[in-house]
């Protein structure tokens, strides 16, 4: 069981208070927060509230999180690329075709399962029993670095650099079309399709405040090869940011055109760089993925075509 408390700033003055926890804690659910204050472990100066309590100037959160209860989840002995390890975080490169966490229809083969085989019994369980470790995640078609907490205390300290935008995460992509600009930003909400509530959307009515960053690295005919750096960190964020401007991800089987002549088996999307204060350190570290063969086959076709 863990512990924390926080000092209401300014900024979040008449916030709901499973709001705040929700932002404080991203990957933890909205109902996974309500059920912590609906259980007494999140107290508001000394007492109890509800989830619906508006959060006052220099009000004083103490948030318990409960051990994580014993789980089905498999561990299974899944080769996994290791970039870098220690007491406190695990850096791993995840393939293609990887399902981060379980959820409903996979329930095994997951990262989960790999790190928790790996790692044994050190994992944070902040984010409850079906994501142990994980304080963001990568799509399943998007390869690259992922960074696994293997304590509450790293979990919370990666996720307040997450929430603050502090961590620096390059990903390398190619898309359709010319992009002619070298550089720009793309400053546009996104939240849930209006319609097809399994997408998402750029949303200027319910949207969450997304910001993307894009470089040319290099022109190909029909396609350009760009560098993307994320701000924010929104749901299928790039995939969504680049498609609204005419630029969809090549290979991207929602957001791209439906017909792919390489048949590609996802989004050619790598999440390249990650880079984050240490939790214990508190120094700057910053690690890189190489970019898969895939990738790099494809790249030696376009630039040959």
């Amino acid at each position: 069981m863990e512990s924390y408390t926080y000092t209401i700033d300014t900024d979040n003055i008449g916030k709901r208070v499973d709001k705040y926890i929700s932002e404080l804690l991203p990957n933890c659910s909205r109902s996974f927060v309500q059920k912590l204050i609906k259980d007494n472990q999140l107290i508001v100066n000394n007492k109890s509230v509800k989830a619906n309590y508006k959060l006052r100037q220099s009000d004083i959160l103490e948030i318990t999180i409960p051990k994580p209860k014993e789980i089905d989840i498999l561990a299974e002995n899944i080769p996994i690329d290791i970039i870098y390890e220690d007491k406190d975080v695990l850096l791993v490169n995840k393939p293609q075709g990887m399902v981060v966490h379980p959820a409903p229809g996979h329930y095994t083969g997951t990262l989960v399962n790999a790190i928790m085989y790996h790692c044994k019994e050190d994992l944070s369980g902040i984010n409850g029993v079906m994501r142990p470790g994980i304080v963001h995640r990568i799509d399943k078609d998007t390869s690259g670095v992922l960074i696994i907490c293997k304590n509450d205390k790293a979990h919370s300290c990666i996720a307040k650099q997450l929430k603050e935008h502090s961590i620096t995460r390059k990903y390398n992509a190619i898309v359709y079309n010319n992009v002619k600009e070298d550089e720009g930003v793309i400053n546009a909400p996104i939240g849930r399709h209006k319609i097809n509530r399994k997408q998402m959307a750029i949303n200027y009515t319910n949207g969450k405040e997304a910001i993307t960053h894009y470089k040319v690295i290099d022109r190909m005919k029909q396609y350009t090869y760009v560098e993307l750096q994320l701000e924010t960190g929104r749901t299928h964020q790039i995939r969504v940011h680049m498609t609204s401007i005419n630029h969809p991800l090549l290979g991207d089987p929602v957001y791209g055109p439906k017909t792919d002549r390489f048949k590609l088996k996802g989004q050619a999307l790598h999440a390249r760089v990650l880079g984050f204060v240490h939790p214990s350190t508190n120094e700057y570290m910053e690690f890189e993925a190489p970019l898969p063969n895939y990738f790099k086959s494809l790249l030696n076709k376009l630039a040959n075509n």
